[in-house]
Formats: structure tokens, sequence, C-alpha cells
């Protein structure tokens, strides 16, 4: 498996994960956030990726509001992954668009196909 989730989360939160033919990436929801909000980090094989939710963070006080509707997660998130050897997350790139947090782990150079010239 290319990766393995290696935080239990107690709530879901959107992400998406593939592969391509340049790596693994992870494309995760941060609605509402600035990239200074999301803490993201790698400790040995595992990357970490976590929102810690300030009361600043929301637009107004729960206890001032008096909400219609309430339909944006704004909650925080801790998320982890354990990723295999193949990619090389030495050379992790990550970007913010849109409320979307983009990770890309490129393959590790050992592990990108060979073409062996017959002789």
């Amino acid at each position: 498996s290319p990766f393995t989730p290696a935080i239990e989360a107690r709530h879901s939160h959107p992400v998406d994960i593939y592969e391509n033919d340049e790596g693994l990436f992870f494309e995760i929801a941060c609605t509402g956030l600035s990239k200074d909000q999301v803490d993201l980090s790698i400790e040995g094989d595992i990357i970490k990726i976590s929102h810690n939710k300030n009361i600043e963070d929301a637009c107004c006080d729960v206890n001032d509001c008096n909400y219609i509707h309430k339909g944006i997660a704004r909650r925080s998130f801790n998320l982890g992954y354990k990723v295999a050897t193949k990619y090389d997350l030495s050379q992790a790139e990550a970007e913010m668009e849109n409320g979307l947090l983009k990770v890309h782990v490129p393959f590790a150079k050992e592990s990108k196909p060979k073409t062996l010239k017959i002789k």
C-alpha cells in the first residue's frame, strides 16, 4: 500500500489521495483557512497535517450567533499518513489553492521504472 493512516482521526475530514506517474498526491480540504493556520510536517516516514481551531477562527462566537444553518465544518483536524519507501518524503512539496491543500510526494529515484538495454 502506498500509505497507511498513522493517526486515528476522531472526525472524518475530506481528503483525496491518489497516485500518478509523478508520485503520490494528497488533497486536503481547508475551507476558510489560510496556509498559516495549517501545520504540515514530516517525521521519518510519516506526513502530518493538522489545524487547531482557535476561537478567533470562527466568524463569530457561537454564543453570540444565531445560526440559521451551519454546514461549514471549521473544526480542528489532525491527519497522519505513513508513506511507503517508494516515495521520497524529503522532496515533498505543498501549496494552498482555493481552500485546498495540495501535497505532492514524488517517487524515490530508486523506485522509478528502469529500462535495460539488451547487450
